[in-house]
């Protein structure tokens, strides 16, 4: 049996604000982190459909990106299963659209990945600027400790970047707690 393919890809656009989150906390999770040779972490821009061939590759895909939901700027969201289209839908914003195409296209090659995507309520993703909203900014550690919950669902461990240790992917358990209860590390 061959290690599952997973994929960690922020999307968005860097010029609006807010709009570059998904993009600004990949950067981050590569900064800190090295993944194993079955998880690749991607910068999709506002590449949409043209991430087809990218995505079909994964078994699992987990999706960082800024998410409208009508809430608080700063709320954290979690989408995966049915919820998916309908808060892609409900966006209105031209790579969201065309990344639950290039999903939606990934049937047709039989080859859908396991999808999940990870955001904030943004604050600002119409002021020309490249700079994320304080806001936002302040919820980056959440969203890289929610990616990493998704990794440890999954299995998969990963290394802080300069040093040999281990992370665990839930930060809320003690040493103690996660071998009593069998946490995997990530």
């Amino acid at each position: 049996m061959t290690e599952q393919h997973v994929m960690i890809l922020g999307v968005g656009n860097l010029l609006f604000s807010d709009e570059g989150f998904g993009i600004r906390v990949v950067e981050e999770l590569e900064r800190r982190y090295a993944f194993p040779a079955n998880v690749s972490v991607v910068d999709g821009g506002v590449l949409g459909v043209s991430l087809l061939g990218i995505m079909s590759q994964a078994d699992h895909l987990i999706v960082v990106d800024v998410i409208r939901n009508q809430g608080t700027p700063g709320d954290l969201y979690r989408l995966a299963g049915e919820a998916i289209p309908e808060r892609i839908r409900a966006k209105n914003s031209l790579h969201q659209i065309d990344f639950l195409e290039a999903l939606t296209l990934c049937q047709a090659m039989d080859k859908v990945p396991e999808a999940v995507i990870i955001g904030v309520e943004p604050e600002d993703i119409r002021t020309l600027q490249t700079e994320l909203t304080a806001t936002t900014q302040n919820r980056m550690e959440a969203i890289i400790q929610m990616v990493l919950g998704e990794l440890e669902r999954l299995g998969i461990t990963c290394t802080h970047k300069g040093t040999d240790d281990h992370v665990y992917c839930n930060p809320i358990y003690n040493h103690a707690n996660r071998k009593r209860n069998g946490l995997h590390r990530c």
